[in-house]
């Protein structure tokens, strides 16, 4: 069966004009006009990915984007961008955000189908890790729970593999803090001093993981990445 794409457009005869050619290719589709509509549907229906126009009214393109990606359930449905050419800004904010691809307006509806086939060909491929990772100097075994920097141990608590092994696992994607704290953690993110948790764990994680610490990155405001490129 076709995957589910939730539309969200707020220009009625484009949100008409990729439902029409979407189900032709046999995918579900569900369509939202504003910010609003689209986290309360991203977050009762759980598509497979999510089609998001910047240009909205009342709560605009990056912030359904930031709230997204911050919220569980969500978390890991991938977004593709719809942006006007005078948004370039707006495209690398929101592929930091964690959106998956962007596709400039206007746009021919193979050159989406092919996006959307693209984005949903990599998430299923994105969840398999080997059982052994080596990215630079940093070798994991996932199977052992064990880390090396140039075949030396390096001694990780749980929790620090874990957050090692979930910012590898993203493959380049920004995660939020009340991401990482779910997910690791299982805490209630709405209480202010547990997102420090996570700012903790980062800074010992860095510190034993020494020259390859420059992997994981910092999102200002908004949480963490891991770098796979030297």
């Amino acid at each position: 069966m076709k995957e589910t794409v939730l539309i969200v457009e707020d220009e009625k005869d484009i949100a008409k004009m990729i439902d029409y050619n979407l189900k032709k290719e046999g995918y579900k589709t569900i369509i939202a006009s504003d910010g609003e509509d689209a986290i309360d549907a991203a977050i009762s229906k759980i598509p497979d990915l999510i089609l998001l126009d910047l240009m909205l009214p009342g709560l605009g393109g990056l912030e359904v984007c930031k709230e997204l990606k911050a919220e569980r359930k969500t978390a890991s449905i991938p977004v593709i961008m719809l942006t006007a050419k005078s948004q370039e800004s707006d495209k690398i904010v929101g592929l930091e955000l964690g959106a998956d691809d962007y596709v400039t307006k206007p746009f021919s509806p193979r050159e989406l189908v092919a996006r959307i086939k693209a984005v949903l060909r990599r998430g299923k491929e994105k969840d398999k890790l080997p059982e052994t990772i080596k990215i630079g100097n940093l070798t994991l075994d996932f199977s052992k729970i064990e880390v090396a920097i140039k075949d030396k141990p390096v001694e990780l608590t749980s929790k620090e593999f874990e957050l090692l092994k979930t910012l590898i696992k993203a493959k380049g994607r920004v995660l939020s803090r009340d991401y990482l704290l779910d997910n690791i953690w299982g805490f209630d993110h709405a209480i202010e001093i547990q997102t420090r948790t996570v700012d903790v764990h980062i800074r010992t994680l860095r510190k034993k993981l020494k020259t390859e610490a420059k992997r994981i990155l910092t999102v200002k405001n908004y949480g963490y990445r891991f770098e796979y490129e030297d």
